[in-house]
């Protein structure tokens, strides 16, 4: 039986690019079809296959292909495949191929529906005007497309929930796959450092409170610091992104030292994490790897209350959980975080391994 393996986008790096690599090297047999790939070494190329809108200015103009993408998805090439593993946060779930066989096998891995056009209120893009037009044209054409046929799993009971409101479809939950495994390998990852990231580390202060993330408003690394205030802690801010400027501004403002790092290697990343006496992970997010990253590291985690991360934090064993509301809550949501013991930490983040993640496809996929 010959498969394919089908993904929105490729970005150079992202939760859902771990998970289609992850697919990647169950079945390496299987060609790759997706939009486009900005990767670079990544995925063989042999091995992929990009719509048109890849040799089209369309393709750095994510918003203006957005309305196109439906169709482009309809009638892609066939070359014998009789299944499909299907990776979408967006329309990839929507795709079809040339003469395909009536028993045809469609197994989709829900990272989210389109949250601009299912949960505005968790993407600034949804508030866009056009979007909100254009998402009332959408939700037919993406819930009934949805009812093609075919098995689902989200990355979280929050998806879930999702995909029953929004699409009317039931699923099984799959955690994403976290390095778990790599994280936990090294003990001191300050050894694996380049000499100017050792000079970066070095230069930073003690029992710091740390947010690594994008820069970008949903993440609100803005409470990062307004948490390490109520702690009297120092901030150190990991990343990079267009709210940088509002973050410094903020920094500028704060009773605490802040301090930033550029879009740190995996090796600092993970020295950050090592280092830090809290991760502060204020977010709503769909699944949140990073936080799970945190605790395999060691470190404990404050996360927000809502989504994913209330089902992979647990107060008093990996950290604690807040709606990040009130400043009394999140100052003693901070301090019991922060008192649960390391090695629990660590233990509860192998729950979200790679090795379980390819254990559980496996399963679900009979292949």
């Amino acid at each position: 039986m010959t498969g394919v393996l089908v993904h929105e986008w490729i970005a150079q790096s992202g939760g859902s690019e771990n998970v289609l690599q992850a697919f990647a090297e169950l079945y390496p047999a299987a060609d790759i079809v997706c939009l486009w790939n900005e990767s670079t070494g990544r995925f063989d190329p042999e091995r992929l296959q990009e719509s048109w809108l890849a040799r089209s200015p369309l393709r750095h103009q994510r918003a203006l292909a957005l309305p196109l993408m439906p169709a482009v998805w309809r009638r892609r090439r066939n070359r014998g495949y009789d299944w499909a593993l299907i990776s979408s946060h967006l329309f990839a779930h929507h795709v079809r191929f040339r003469d395909q066989p009536p028993d045809f096998e469609r197994f989709v891995y829900v990272h989210t529906p389109a949250r601009y056009i299912w949960a505005p209120e968790q993407d600034a893009r949804g508030g866009n005007p056009f979007v909100r037009v254009a998402a009332e044209a959408f939700k037919p054409l993406d819930r009934h497309r949805a009812h093609e046929g075919g098995h689902y799993a989200a990355n979280s009971e929050f998806i879930r929930s999702r995909l029953t409101d929004c699409w009317g479809v039931d699923s099984e939950v799959i955690y994403p796959p976290v390095d778990v495994s790599g994280i936990q390998s090294v003990t001191d990852w300050r050894e694996h450092l380049a000499p100017a990231e050792t000079a970066v580390l070095a230069d930073l202060p003690a029992d710091f409170f740390l947010g690594a993330s994008r820069f970008i408003p949903y993440k609100r690394l803005d409470l990062v610091i307004r948490t390490a205030e109520l702690a009297g802690r120092p901030v150190v801010l990991a990343g990079r992104g267009p709210e940088r400027a509002r973050l410094e501004q903020r920094a500028a403002e704060a009773s605490v030292p802040v301090h930033f790092v550029e879009h740190p290697s995996r090796a600092l990343l993970y020295a950050l994490y090592q280092q830090a006496a809290l991760y502060v992970f204020p977010a709503v997010e769909d699944f949140g790897i990073m936080p799970v990253e945190a605790m395999a590291a060691g470190t404990a985690v404050l996360a927000q209350r809502l989504g994913g991360t209330a089902e992979t934090v647990v107060s008093g064993v990996s950290g604690a959980l807040s709606d990040f509301r009130s400043d009394q809550e999140m100052r003693e949501a901070a301090e019991q975080a922060m008192s649960a013991p390391r090695a629990a930490r660590a233990a509860h983040a192998q729950r979200f391994s790679l090795e379980r993640f390819r254990e559980e496809v496996i399963a679900w996929t009979g292949r």
